[in-house]
């Protein structure tokens, strides 16, 4: 035992080693766990770890060592494709000798990759021993997790935290390791205190992890080669268009350059990026701020909405100014009339008139009652205009109407999928998805709103997880991007973007929940316009300004999802945008409210796994947890031994000056009589200090000769002409804590 002992502690410099490479090593099967299977995963994980415990616990010739490591490799694979059903036994098959050819043709793909692991672990301890080559290795792991970051789906940044973690130690213990080769005398000196070295490497690491998770999260500056190489060869972004948004969205044809955020006409090939046009596009005057509704959009291709005809998309009826226009509007649906007078600005044509949700009449065009060029079709409540050169130019002022719903939000979010689409025939091409629409993505959906009862609480909670998990940008970053479809892209890859990614992933996700949605483009309400008072509306006695000022910067798209009887109801998306919905609370009273993130009894959002950032979380809180609780023991610490410098700290500040040994004496003996007063030891107000001592001593025994102590050193002090040092106040220090303990046992 003592000899197996000592080989344990002769060994202590690679069992550390092997200890940081094990968990470099769990930072990769970390990575590639989701694309291995789960019996592959578990057979490596278990090689690995019986392989570090062997070489730390077995202190044997290395020869005996590979041979114990490859028999347990091959064991706990054996174990794993039992234990997941991969291999079942043949009972016909009587012996061993006739079910081994069987147990390796099963074991071999999954035994290959074990060994495999076995084999990079032993390489990797046996080359990196020196402090040059552990930087190398760590430097090199860093640079491929880094490097899997930036060109795959994959968030491993926890992956990075790790090894540089594994490194840190890995490179304390190869410093350790030189001080004792090289000073033999200090390295047995220095072992008696162990718990001094834990706690100095404890607290640097603290200091470094405490650093690290306070420091802000800046933007790169710089490009990457990769992004800089593939513009710089004219490739650095993919084409695309869509709608683009409100003081924070766009559309655009590239991630960079000229292409700026407007009305886009050809949406079969949304994404890149876009810079921000803030010149205006038109004026609204209404009493409520709305959404502008351009368009509707139902076939997703995969890479935009390909439905871009206007006039081809369904049925389209002639509309006629003054007259209401055919409404496709449940049962259940109330409403709200709202007038809108629209000016165009500038010379901009467009295939529809914008308006509320839903238009339900045309006042005027241009001042007249023209109607000549307006068709209507009532299903996705969409307003064209049919321009004809030079007799037909599209309108620049137009008066509508429209029906604003009132959402019933308490009744509607109690009804379950067959409350609502029980027994409707609901358009099928409001659920329509390609073929090849990726699984994960449905997958990811049913994850989100799993805890979703009903349609309404499963669309507030894609709603919830779209808004907060990843962050708007009108230049996303089109470099992580591999998937072709736009959606799983944006979820898994890309991670970022703005109002066509976020609109287009929440329709097809509720799609993939058999939830009827379809994807809307327009304007968002835009700002206030500046007017002078004697132009503003006279209403309640108050001057109230009812114009807005629309711009490029507010093209925006959106979802709309489909509950029914209760209508169409809009849904916000994207991160800094809020959909104005006329909500109906319990008392019917109609009230202006926002999306359905704002409602009562909202579901509470769903925390989806996001790669291992996500699954470690709770992990990586606990490791700051404890390593705020280590850097306060030390701070602690700190003061305790400081205690001597900090007791007179407050009076040095008020008398200007650090005070002389007497008075550090003089202020230590008042602090023993107040404990003294406190223990009932009082000190009346003509009697000397050696006159309580005397009465004292015999009122305690058990404490007089401390007493007498402490009377002697404030004496000395106070009246003899002998030189007084910090070491004197300190004793009555000393002799303070000595009467304290005789007190409380005297008693």
């Amino acid at each position: 035992m003592i000899r197996w002992w000592n080989g344990i502690k002769s060994s202590w410099h690679h069992s550390f080693s092997l200890l940081w490479l094990m968990v470099i090593a769990l930072q990769w099967v970390s990575y590639t766990e989701p694309f291995w299977l789960e019996v592959t995963t578990a057979a490596v994980l278990l090689t690995l770890a019986f392989a570090a415990v062997i070489e730390i616990l077995v202190p044997v010739k290395m020869i005996y060592r590979l041979l114990l490591e490859a028999v347990a490799g091959v064991y706990l694979t054996y174990r794993m494709i039992l234990h997941y059903g991969v291999y079942v036994p043949d009972p016909w098959l009587p012996g061993l000798r006739e079910r081994l050819p069987d147990i390796l043709s099963h074991m071999a793909p999954y035994l290959w990759f074990a060994l495999g692991a076995l084999v990079l672990l032993l390489l990797s301890s046996w080359w990196v021993s020196s402090k040059s080559r552990i930087l190398m290795f760590t430097g090199m792991n860093i640079a491929a997790f880094a490097a899997l970051d930036s060109f795959t789906s994959s968030v491993l940044w926890q992956e990075v935290a790790w090894t540089v973690f594994a490194g840190m130690g890995w490179l304390v213990t190869q410093h350790l390791r030189s001080f004792q080769l090289h000073y033999p005398r200090g390295w047995t000196q220095l072992l008696k205190y162990p718990f001094k070295i834990a706690v100095n490497v404890a607290i640097i690491f603290s200091l470094v992890i405490i650093t690290g998770v306070n420091m802000p999260e800046v933007r790169p500056t710089l490009t990457d080669p990769y992004t800089a190489w593939q513009e710089w060869n004219g490739n650095g972004s993919s084409s695309g268009s869509g709608t683009a948004g409100a003081s924070d969205n766009g559309t655009g044809t590239a991630s960079t350059g000229s292409t700026t955020s407007g009305y886009s006409t050809d949406d079969n090939n949304l994404g890149g990026g876009f810079n921000f046009d803030y010149s205006p596009v038109m004026t609204v005057t209404a009493d409520l701020r709305t959404y502008m509704r351009g368009e509707t959009r139902s076939v997703y291709s995969g890479s935009g909405w390909s439905d871009d005809n206007p006039f081809t998309r369904g049925e389209l009826k002639g509309g006629v100014v003054g007259q209401p226009l055919e409404q496709n509007r449940g049962s259940k649906v109330q409403t709200r009339e709202l007038k809108q007078t629209v000016k165009i600005l500038g010379g901009n044509s467009y295939p529809v008139l914008f308006g509320g949700l839903s238009i339900s009449k045309v006042i005027s065009v241009n001042g007249t009652d023209t109607s000549g060029g307006l068709l209507w079709r009532s299903e996705g409540s969409e307003l064209l205009w049919k321009s004809v050169e030079n007799s037909r130019a599209y309108p620049r002022e137009y008066v509508l109407t429209s029906q604003v719903p009132v959402v019933p939000i308490q009744e509607l979010n109690k009804q379950t999928y067959e409350q609502l689409y029980g027994g409707l025939d609901i358009d099928q091409q409001y659920l329509q998805l390609p073929g090849n629409f990726p699984k994960r993505v449905r997958e990811l959906a049913e994850k989100v709103t799993a805890q979703g009862k009903t349609p309404y609480e499963k669309t507030a909670l894609l709603q919830q997880y779209l808004q907060q998990s990843f962050p708007y940008t009108n230049q996303p970053d089109l470099s992580r991007r591999k998937s072709k479809d736009l959606v799983e892209s944006f979820l898994f890859e890309i991670m970022e973007g703005y109002c066509d990614y976020y609109s287009t992933a929440l329709v097809t996700m509720a799609r993939s929940l058999d939830i009827p949605a379809r994807w809307v483009k327009g304007y968002a309400p835009g700002e206030q316009a500046q007017l002078p008072d004697n132009l503003a509306v006279q209403q309640g006695g108050t001057l109230v300004n009812n114009n807005y000022t629309i711009t490029n910067a507010d093209a925006h798209s959106w979802a709309e999802v489909y509950f029914g009887d209760y209508g169409w109801i809009p849904v916000e998306a994207t991160p800094g945008f809020t959909a104005p919905l006329l909500a109906q609370s319990e008392d019917t009273a109609p009230q202006a409210t926002a999306a359905p993130e704002e409602k009562q009894n909202q579901p509470e959002p769903v925390e989806v796994n996001k790669g291992t950032q996500e699954q470690s979380f709770h992990l990586k809180i606990w490791i700051v947890a404890a390593a705020a609780v280590v850097l306060l023991a030390w701070a602690g610490f700190l003061l305790w031994q400081r205690r001597f410098t900090l007791r007179f700290f407050l009076q040095r500040l008020r008398n200007g000056q650090p005070l002389s040994p007497v008075q550090k004496v003089e202020a230590e003996t008042a602090r023993w009589v107040r404990y003294a007063r406190r223990k009932g030891m009082l000190k009346e107000e003509h009697e000397t200090l050696r006159e309580s001592v005397d009465r004292w001593s015999h009122e305690r025994p058990a404490a007089s000769g401390n007493l007498a102590a402490l009377l002697r050193m404030f004496e000395r002090a106070k009246y003899s002409p002998e030189v007084i040092e910090d070491k004197d106040w300190r004793s009555v220090y000393t002799e303070a804590l000595r009467l304290r303990k005789s007190i409380k046992s005297g008693k």
